[in-house]
């Protein structure tokens, strides 16, 4: 198969294994128009995940983020990082809802790059999780040479418990970290947006967006943005396709109104530098 080279303009790859979630949380940003409708679908083994992720050229500062769902929930999560590349590194977004998947399968420097934050990103999230146990989770898997630390989402009913968890995580030298809540609540939208209009889910309108992602859904589909995938709209291509390539291009798209909060809101880009957008949107008429 081709190789498939990702643009220098790039800044993300995203590698949802699985929509699959031991959690049941009230808020959750894949469900922001409505649960993700290609869930149920075929997920790639193993295997196959290797053969298409393998096909990756990407530099050092832009790695492949294995993410969900909860990652760690495909039964071949840890043959998966042990099998890519060495020369491609990986991050992994997770709850860590069971910490011995990575202390027991897979080594600490695979999951290790010079970054101004950690590879392996811990969601916390009050109302499923205890932050006593987490923060002993994290501590065991520091002690062991993981690059990992612990985030959490500043959700309006839950800013005191992600603050006192923050407060108690940094006492023991855990990097906490927090991520502004992205959504309506009560009648507010919160974020920051480049984009506002986009996420009100009162318009729709036909647009020219253009991605600095790379997005692959749990059955090898790519798609343009984030919202595509959750709502399962048609792929632009598919991981084992031996031809696909990236193009690197504005597509049409007539769903401008009901965009994901994740391909909109204004964010630091890989070198923690504000003010960047996943997507970049023009030529907006009526649709």
């Amino acid at each position: 198969m081709k190789e498939i080279v990702i643009p220098e303009r790039y800044n993300y790859i995203g590698v949802f294994l699985t929509f699959l979630c031991n959690l049941r949380c009230s808020f959750c940003i894949n469900n922001f128009e409505s649960s993700p409708k290609n869930s149920k679908k075929r997920h790639l083994t193993g295997d196959e995940w290797l053969r298409g992720l393998n096909r990756i050229i990407s530099g050092p500062d832009l790695p492949i983020t294995l993410q969900g769902g909860e990652p760690t929930l495909h039964k071949d999560f840890v043959k998966i990082v042990n099998g890519i590349r060495e020369d491609l590194n990986i991050d992994v977004l997770t709850n860590l809802r069971d910490e011995k998947i990575f202390l027991e399968g897979i080594a600490p420097n695979r999951l290790k790059r010079k970054s101004p934050y950690a590879s392996i990103r811990v969601s916390f999230h009050p109302e499923q999780m205890d932050i006593a146990e987490l923060k002993n989770k994290v501590l065991a898997m520091l002690k062991n040479g993981f690059s990992v630390g612990i985030w959490g989402v500043t959700h309006p009913l839950q800013k005191s418990d992600i603050k006192s968890a923050q407060k108690l995580c940094r006492k023991k030298g855990i990097d906490f970290r927090t991520k502004e809540f992205l959504g309506e609540y009560k009648g507010k939208m919160y974020g920051q947006y480049k984009y506002h209009e986009a996420v009100t889910k009162r318009i729709r309108r036909n647009v020219m967006c253009r991605t600095t992602e790379l997005l692959i859904g749990p059955d090898g589909s790519v798609y343009r943005c984030t919202a595509d995938m959750y709502e399962d709209r048609r792929p632009i291509g598919h991981i084992l396709d031996s031809n696909f390539q990236i193009e690197d291009k504005f597509r049409p798209c007539s769903w401008f109104g009901h965009c994901n909060p994740c391909d909109i809101k204004l964010k630091t880009n890989r070198f923690q530098k504000f003010g960047h957008c996943s997507v970049k949107i023009k030529e907006t008429t009526s649709a």
